[in-house]
């Protein structure tokens, strides 16, 4: 199964929900691949000790422009594999948007010819409504949109379901909205307004599981760890477990 953690803005825990459901899975025991196809490259960095030395042949960016094999290296969470991303994939959608070739497909051409090696694929997508993000979404199964508290965040989910609905016309019938995540949720009136103003304009399609904000998230990554290495007690890496039962029974 491929699928896409997607958000049209940056700081709703997006890339940190693509490490806790990736590196969850991995501890147990199943097969992961991460795709990291957002430019700021922060899943990278996370699960690669030695990402600055990484040249950008080693990355997505020369299978998005260069056409080249994906190039996957080991994390240092057991069964967890990463396609890193580079700075220079900013550049990448002007090129795109050039392209007449199917540039939409690129990704999926190159994750086809390796994703029977993986019982599971999460794509970091950028916070943006890209060509990279099209790439991302074509080649997915599902697709999980990370939704945080506030007007402006609730605003932002109509034009990515547009984009979902677009791409499963045009480019992948497959493709299907898994749900919402709501994350960074807290005790305020704001939190609790916004979850409930989702479940009702999405009903049936807000998970169950919420994600608390918790402040072991941030200082997890900051460590280079993953929130189930750094901290498993705690309510974060409590509620990824319970999302990772939630959305795939194990």
């Amino acid at each position: 199964m491929v699928i896409s953690i997607a958000s049209q803005k940056g700081g709703v825990g997006k890339t940190s929900s693509t490490i806790s459901l990736a590196a969850g899975l991995a501890r147990k025991g199943k097969r992961v691949l991460l795709i990291d196809i957002d430019s700021q490259a922060n899943s990278s960095k996370v699960l690669l000790q030695n990402y600055p030395q990484i040249s950008k042949q080693q990355t997505v960016f020369a299978t998005i422009l260069e056409r080249s094999p994906l190039p996957s290296h080991e994390t240092s969470v057991p069964n967890l594999s990463i396609v890193p991303s580079h700075i220079l994939l900013s550049n990448t959608d002007v090129e795109l948007t050039t392209a007449i070739d199917h540039r939409e497909e690129r990704l999926k051409k190159e994750l086809d010819a390796v994703k029977a090696n993986y019982d599971y694929v999460f794509i970091d997508c950028p916070p943006t409504l890209s060509w990279l993000t099209i790439n991302a979404f074509t080649a997915s199964d599902k697709v999980i949109v990370v939704v945080s508290p506030g007007y402006f965040e609730l605003d932002s989910i109509v034009q990515i379901s547009r984009t979902i609905k677009e791409v499963k016309e045009y480019f992948n019938a497959r493709l299907e909205l898994a749900g919402f995540l709501f994350t960074m949720s807290d005790p305020t009136v704001n939190s609790k307004t916004s979850l409930q103003i989702l479940r009702q304009t999405y009903t049936g399609s807000v998970f169950n599981t919420v994600i608390p904000r918790n402040t072991d998230l941030r200082d997890a990554h900051f460590n280079k760890r993953d929130i189930f290495s750094f901290n498993a007690k705690s309510t974060a890496a409590l509620a990824y477990n319970k999302l990772i039962g939630e959305l795939f029974q194990v």
